[in-house]
């Protein structure tokens, strides 16, 4: 028996998964190449030491490939995340945006951790700022357009005997 003081709930979109995972990996591409071109740009225009200085720097004994590596996976990640919570949750690009936003921020944050001359920290955490807003617009306008409306079945009404 239905309840007739609630209507009944509105069906969900249809997520093609496939065109979205291509988009996540098309965006994993993006952004490990915002990192080699802005790691590129700092040492070499204004000769930043972003990642790896001679020895220990802001990320350790990281290099410009495992940084545009880190950047791929979290934007795989991020794909990952938005694949289910558009199965789990309403409203799934609000939370999206929040936790991308919040990521964003912690990863801006990092560099302020370590002992680093200012430019250094700076330059990192406005890197880190461009690959947080590529990899969370690009994942969430992947997400939209992987997103179906819903087929909605017409009603089927009873069809009445034949008068005789």
């Amino acid at each position: 028996m239905t309840n007739v003081y609630r209507p009944p709930t509105p069906p969900q979109p249809v997520l093609n998964s496939g065109r979205l995972w291509a988009g996540g990996a098309a965006t994993a591409v993006v952004a490990a190449l915002i990192a080699v071109v802005g790691i590129m740009f700092g040492r070499g225009v204004f000769d930043v030491e972003v990642l790896a200085p001679k020895g220990e720097g802001v990320w350790g004994d990281a290099s410009t490939g495992w940084y545009a590596l880190g950047a791929a996976v979290a934007a795989l990640l991020a794909t990952g995340l938005i694949q289910l919570l558009i199965l789990t949750t309403p409203k799934p690009m609000r939370f999206f945006g929040w936790v991308i936003g919040l990521a964003t921020v912690a990863a801006m944050l990092a560099p302020f951790i370590t002992t680093e001359d200012k430019g250094s920290r700076w330059y990192t955490a406005g890197l880190n700022l461009v690959l947080g807003l590529a990899i969370g617009t690009l994942v969430s306008g992947v997400a939209k357009s992987a997103l179906r409306p819903p087929v909605i079945q017409p009603a089927t009404r009873p069809t009445p005997p034949p008068y005789r």
